[in-house]
């Protein structure tokens, strides 16, 4: 009896290792997707330089052409969700990185500053679609143990492609000054057929293809991106639900019910919420937090110990920033995301009456007269008086 039970076990046996390899390459090819927004970020720092110079433009002009990427961006990401929808994950990825390619090559291939926009525009539409398409397929196809791990490749690749754009600046400065901006923009065309290329060895996303009714196709890609067969059935079985499929309709195609009624007219509302309370929470961020931080934590210690103390601010701010990054999946499980938010939003509360009541104002002070807000003294300034002092009373004693 024992030994007939034996191959049991292997039968259930975990796929964990080919299963995370397959996942892992296609959250990788998708989230390569977002290295058009930093290679653009940083070759336009460089190459800005050049353009100037060579069209004869003006520092407005400058700070438009650079700037006006991220607008396009937001056009390109309300563009990308839709199409996402309608021919799926995938498809949109490449979507992006033609775009991207076809931005590239008009950038290039420019002959004065309105040809150079137009580029800009196309490119920034292509931004727009990588940064929507790629966390979400890369969420979409991952297992539920690596789901954050492996998201957290968008933002990799960002920083990936701001050193591409860096080296590129640094490897065609050399060039005649109409050839090596123009180099620089246009070359950005390479990395995105490549994507293009490598997107089509990656799998649908599961979730759209349920939404599709292509239950077979989404069943295969969930056998190969899960960790084990038993996760796999049950992802299918809470993508249906969400759905809003039957559990015992598993035929090849399934018709996806519409919602109707009062939730259908609750949906935009929510969503319109979503987004406005974004864009409120990075504009107070922007203007509050994210630059002020730095700033005071580099005024308020005294000379001897401000190197030390700014860089023991820094660790802090990210030890800080991974703790929330790191915790939050666990969390919103436990208290629910709109739970895990309220708890954010007391922290802030907390924070801002710490803020409020013992952080002094150290506008229009010098940095030599903050750390007497706190009480503090400079070990250097009084070493020195004291110097002067005695040297003073010596002068003294000996007339």
């Amino acid at each position: 009896m024992a030994s007939a039970a034996l191959p049991e076990p292997e039968a259930v046996q975990p796929r964990k290792k080919s299963n995370f390899k397959y996942a892992f390459t296609s959250a990788v090819c998708a989230s390569m997707a977002t290295i058009v927004l930093g290679y653009d970020i940083g070759v336009m720092s460089g190459a800005s330089l050049y353009i100037k110079k060579d069209l004869q433009i003006s520092d407005v002009q400058v700070e438009i052409m650079m700037g006006i990427l991220s607008v396009y961006a937001l056009l390109g990401s309300f563009l990308g969700a839709r199409t996402s929808d309608w021919v799926g994950r995938r498809l949109t990825v490449v979507f992006a990185a033609a775009i991207f390619f076809t931005g590239s090559l008009l950038m290039g291939f420019a002959v004065n500053y309105a040809m150079l926009m137009v580029g800009r525009f196309v490119t920034g539409v292509g931004v727009g679609y990588a940064i929507m398409v790629a966390p979400v397929y890369t969420a979409e196809v991952s297992p539920a143990s690596a789901r954050g791990f492996l998201t957290s490749f968008t933002e990799v690749f960002i920083n990936v492609g701001i050193l591409l754009g860096y080296v590129s600046n640094y490897a065609f400065a050399r060039l005649p000054l109409r050839l090596g901006w123009r180099v620089m923009l246009g070359i950005g065309a390479v990395p995105s057929a490549l994507l293009a290329l490598m997107v089509f060895g990656m799998p649908e996303s599961p979730r759209w293809l349920v939404m599709q009714g292509r239950l077979a196709d989404a069943r295969a890609v969930l056998a190969k991106t899960s960790d084990t067969p038993e996760e796999a059935v049950e992802r299918l079985d809470q993508i249906k639900a969400a759905a809003g499929i039957p559990g015992d309709l598993d035929g090849d195609a399934v018709a996806v019910p519409k919602r109707k009624g009062g939730e259908e007219k609750r949906i935009p509302w929510a969503i319109g919420l979503c987004i406005v309370s974004i864009l409120a929470y990075v504009s107070f961020f922007s203007i509050g937090l994210g630059p002020l931080t730095s700033v005071y934590t580099s005024e308020v210690f005294p000379l001897r110990v401000r190197a030390l103390g700014f860089a023991l601010g820094a660790a802090c701010n990210r030890v800080t920033s991974a703790v929330v990054t790191m915790s939050f999946l666990s969390l919103s499980k436990a208290i629910t995301i709109g739970g895990s938010f309220f708890l954010y939003a007391g922290v802030a509360a907390l924070g801002w009456i710490f803020f409020f009541t013992f952080v002094p104002e150290t506008r229009g002070q010098p940095l030599e007269e903050i750390g007497k807000l706190f009480g503090m003294t400079d070990t250097a300034v009084v070493e020195t008086e004291d110097h002067a002092t005695k040297d003073k009373v010596k002068v003294t004693e000996m007339n």
